[in-house]
């Protein structure tokens, strides 16, 4: 199977790992009070459809890109692929623009300087 990779163009399905439905996308508030119900569907409750179904899968043999990938789980035939961190945007899912406080940024554009210090922060830089 050919996934059309959007920045790096056709690869080999070998070189990515599936992790199953692109809901994973829209994790649960985790301060909502039914957390707890909404956390255990999150991570047990899941669809096996046939058909047309959007994928999460991981880039581990090329540039380490996560894309939704949507395709026929009966033919294998990929219909489309895309960057999850766009699908996650337009779904109001941005973690730079959550931390920042500010909306979705331009691809490429630089993070705000609160969004950098909180990122450095987190991965032990200085």
């Amino acid at each position: 199977m050919i996934i059309d990779h959007p920045l790096l163009g056709p690869r080999d399905a070998a070189e990515f790992v599936i992790l199953g439905d692109a809901s994973l996308i829209d994790r649960p508030d985790r301060q909502a009070e039914d957390a707890a119900q909404q956390f255990h569907d999150y991570l047990h409750l899941r669809d096996n459809p046939a058909g047309e179904h959007r994928e999460l899968w991981f880039h581990e043999q090329g540039d380490r890109s996560w894309l939704v990938v949507t395709r026929n789980t009966l033919t294998h035939e990929v219909l489309k692929v895309e960057l999850a961190r766009d699908v996650a945007v337009a779904r109001g899912r941005d973690r730079l623009a959550a931390r920042s406080g500010s909306g979705p940024r331009p691809m490429g554009a630089a993070p705000s300087t609160a969004a950098a210090a909180s990122l450095s922060g987190s991965r032990g830089g200085g």
